[in-house]
């Protein structure tokens, strides 16, 4: 089967730290790889990229046609995604830009490659405007290195409770905006919904993934050698189940968070908060000595 011309892109990139010839040569470009919004499998493509500052933004112009390109459909249903860039490859959110935010940052966009500027006007929709956020976890944030499942744990547990934290500050920032635009006439609150929405749905992802895998794997293995902690995986899964169910609860006012009641929102958000932090403190505490006792990456059995 012949070679696509994405994949040949793809294979230079990746065979040369980065650098590529052709239609792309000399040009700023990364690799984005997300998953499919409909089939749950991981697709690469080829982008464009500006930095401003510390952003480091893409454009869904798709060629200035009348349709949002694959890569931003999927990115909406699955904000976390990864970015190879030369020769570093890290996980990030995927967080479009919206309101006034979105017009700086396009304006910026344009000025840094015009050829921006003449998509939009070819396009009769607003060209999405997505800004790469790395969701891997600081060196300040963990600064152990990781040599067992306890650190690894931790180093999960540490990016989740990140996460969380990121995501109640920005809901606070979102309503109090929304409360200071009031009355008729007045300009729209900054747009902030679309940026908590990614950040929940990315958050949501990553613990229900996380779970699930404890659930399959970390607890039936520890549980084979450590028969009399029974009662402590039980309960661990008894919060997952109700972790999950306040993630649905949270999901289904994330749909309209721009017209979301402000009480209701937090009061939900912080007693998920609670839970979840009594949870990962709670499985801290019973696993955390077992699991130092278990290499990370896994030992390979020499041949």
């Amino acid at each position: 089967m012949p070679t696509s011309f994405n994949q040949s892109v793809i294979d230079e990139f990746r065979a040369n730290s980065g650098k590529v010839g052709g239609y792309f040569e000399g040009g700023d470009l990364l690799l984005l790889t997300t998953t499919g919004a409909k089939s749950g499998q991981e697709r690469t493509v080829p982008l464009g990229y500006v930095r401003h500052g510390d952003l480091l933004m893409i454009v869904g112009s798709n060629l200035g046609s009348e349709r949002h390109p694959d890569w931003f459909h999927n990115l909406m249903a699955h904000p976390q995604v990864r970015v190879e860039l030369g020769d570093e490859e890290f996980e990030a959110i995927a967080v479009p830009a919206e309101g006034e935010r979105r017009e700086r940052l396009f304006a910026h966009v344009v000025s840094a490659e015009p050829g921006y500027g003449e998509y939009q006007r070819n396009a009769a929709r607003v060209l999405p405007v997505v800004v790469l956020e790395s969701a891997e976890v600081s060196e300040d944030e963990s600064p152990v290195e990781v040599t067992n499942l306890a650190d690894k744990l931790m180093e999960v547990h540490v990016w989740l409770r990140g996460q969380l934290g990121r995501v109640r500050e920005e809901v606070d920032a979102h309503f109090a905006a929304r409360a200071a635009h009031r009355g008729p006439g007045e300009p729209p609150a900054p747009g902030l919904g679309l940026q908590i929405r990614q950040r929940c749905l990315a958050f949501c992802q990553s613990l229900e993934f996380h779970h699930v895998s404890e659930d399959a794997h970390l607890f039936p293995g520890l549980e084979a050698h450590h028969p009399h902690l029974g009662d402590v995986f039980e309960r661990l899964r008894a919060e997952h189940r109700t972790v999950a169910r306040l993630q649905r609860e949270l999901s289904g006012l994330l749909t309209d968070i721009a017209g979301a009641d402000p009480d209701r929102f937090r009061a939900e958000l912080e007693r998920m908060s609670t839970e979840l932090t009594a949870h990962l403190a709670y499985e801290e505490e019973a696993l955390l000595p077992f699991l130092a006792e278990i290499p990370f990456p896994p030992v390979r059995p020499t041949s």
